[in-house]
């Protein structure tokens, strides 16, 4: 049975799809020996990788002399894994993965897919004893939780370098679910989400709107590394929500 799907340069349909079974291998470069895949371009070495298919995931090689390749999770928000010149056989537990090639100022990509993923279930309500507590109580009907799924969005939405918002435009994007929001309810909801992820903030020393970024941006971190707010979660913002928690 297949558990990897390639999908080459340029492909989209099933026809240009190569599916490879568990054990199976992969070449790829610009030779396209072998039955390999073929990239056309003359900054991709002959031989430039292969993927070695396993069950749920599979394994990259980089046999490129000076090229480090870059395997991105499009679903991961930023989420990603360097592969360095020379490094043989490295997982890539993505579900959805892009392989981007450095390419004589290119970058190129293209997909592999591992759809064979299973998940066993997390309920434990009948083990004895004490519940485990939450890592991160968050309650999704409140207001600090739309303010963090705003701030969240830009990577969300398919963009993982994006610039975090500012408060302003965290303002004009909140409006249509708080419509009383404002920019000094927008600061405090950010102070007490980093308290409440027990994030520091910024140093004492630094200037007001620097404490603020990097606040932001220790939210936003934690928030995609951990999945505390999935692109599901955006649904709060075309919604009204609940009262904040103060």
């Amino acid at each position: 049975m297949y558990s990897v799907i390639v999908v080459p340069p340029m492909y989209g349909s099933a026809e240009g799809q190569v599916r490879i079974a568990a054990g199976e291998r992969l070449t790829f470069g610009r030779a396209g020996t072998d039955g390999g895949l073929r990239i056309d371009h003359e900054g991709v070495p002959r031989v430039a990788g292969e993927i070695t298919a396993h069950r749920s995931f599979w394994l990259l090689s980089n046999l490129s002399e000076d090229q480090t390749y870059v395997v991105e999770n499009p679903e991961g928000a930023g989420e990603h894994l360097k592969i360095a010149p020379g490094r043989m056989e490295a997982p890539v537990p993505f579900e959805f993965s892009r392989v981007v090639l450095p390419a004589a100022g290119d970058l190129l990509t293209f997909d592999v897919w591992a759809p064979r993923h299973a998940f066993r279930s997390v309920d434990r309500r009948g083990l004895p004893g004490t519940a485990t507590a939450p890592a991160f109580a968050l309650d999704r009907t409140s207001r600090y939780f739309a303010v963090l799924a705003a701030l969240c969005e830009p990577r969300l939405r398919g963009k993982p370098h994006a610039s975090l918002p500012a408060v302003e435009q965290l303002v004009e994007r909140l409006r249509g679910v708080w419509p009383t929001v404002t920019r000094s309810a927008v600061y405090w909801n950010i102070d007490y989400l980093t308290l409440k992820l027990r994030l520091r903030p910024g140093p004492d020393t630094a200037e007001p709107g620097q404490r603020v970024n990097g606040k932001k941006e220790s939210l936003v971190s934690l928030a995609l590394r951990f999945d505390l707010v999935r692109e599901d979660d955006l649904v709060v913002l075309a919604a009204p929500v609940g009262e904040a928690v103060r």
